[in-house]
């Protein structure tokens, strides 16, 4: 028994003890802080932040103030910007239109009531490229020339869509029913010229030349010239060919004139020809050449056939 109320006193002192200290540690002090320390800006770092707010709003400002400018000079809308429209179906502009940069449309049309104009102080030239971006046909309005640069140029009518002119490396082809030459000095061709009729109009002459070489008309079935109401005229410098391979040449006339033939000449056993000769005999030799021989009562071209040496 007294052993163990010996440790219950004990044990009462301990806890008393600890009991003391706990309640002296709540009393004590904290030591104090002699030094603070601001949070904020102050100084020439809060002047340099107003500083720069002011000017971002007066920039803000300006810029909202310019955007309204442009908007109002450059007329922006809803459907576009001025006469620049923008719709659906493309691009509309009203007015002239100047394009310092190379145009790539699709399609270029004019409005109903009004012509197409495309003007430039050099040229005009119009491009059409295939898909892999080469260049396949060109077509350029310049000052001195038109130049068209394609494989095929072809030019047709505006009812039904006939074709009335169509040009390739091969061929030149008109379709039409009459081609008209105006010019005063006709038409050149350097080349062969392939048509089934050459006419003049009705009050005009028709003339086929060729100044330096040789003129030739050709056809598998014939080659007819007429002259229906007024004379045929053939010309020559120098020799005149009239030749059939196979049949014969016809002369058709109520009256047939060879002018120019030449006079026989008398053989040195003849005697001398009439001075006042007024009937001759055409005579032949046997070159083909035709010659005069004045008429008796018999044949004079025996004594006159000195000339057939000379042909």
């Amino acid at each position: 028994m007294e052993q163990s109320t010996t440790l219950d006193i004990e044990a009462l002192k301990i806890t008393q003890e600890q009991y003391m200290l706990a309640s002296q540690s709540l009393h004590l002090q904290r030591p104090g802080c002699g030094v603070v320390y601001p949070v904020g800006l102050y100084g020439w770092r809060k002047r340099c932040l107003y500083f720069f707010l002011l000017l971002l709003l007066v920039i803000m400002i300006v810029n909202l103030a310019l955007t309204v400018w442009i908007i109002k000079v450059m007329n922006f809308s809803v459907d576009g910007m001025g006469n620049l429209q923008l719709s659906r179906e493309g691009i509309r502009l009203e007015g002239i239109s100047e394009f310092l940069l190379p145009l790539y449309v699709k399609e270029i049309q004019s409005r109903r009531d009004s012509s197409l104009v495309l003007q430039s102080e050099k040229n005009v030239t119009v491009n059409a490229r295939n898909s892999q971006g080469q260049l396949t046909s060109q077509l350029t309005v310049g000052a001195e020339a038109v130049l068209a640069q394609c494989q095929r140029l072809e030019v047709h009518s505006s009812e039904g869509g006939r074709l009335l002119f169509s040009a390739d490396k091969e061929e030149i082809s008109i379709n039409t029913d009459k081609f008209t030459v105006t010019g005063k000095e006709g038409a050149v061709v350097r080349h062969s010229v392939e048509t089934p009729l050459i006419q003049a109009k009705a009050s005009e002459d028709l003339k086929l030349e060729s100044p330096t070489r040789t003129l030739t008309m050709e056809a598998p079935r014939g080659v007819q010239v007429t002259a229906a109401y007024g004379a045929l005229k053939v010309d020559g410098r120098k020799d005149l060919w009239l030749q059939s391979t196979e049949r014969e040449i016809l002369l058709d006339a109520s009256t047939i004139r060879m002018g120019s033939l030449p006079l026989g000449v008398y053989t040195a056993s003849s005697g001398q020809a009439s001075q006042k000769q007024a009937t001759y005999e055409v005579c032949v030799c046997p070159s083909g050449k035709l010659y005069l021989s004045p008429a008796e009562t018999t044949s004079t071209c025996q004594a006159m056939s000195n000339i057939c040496l000379w042909s």
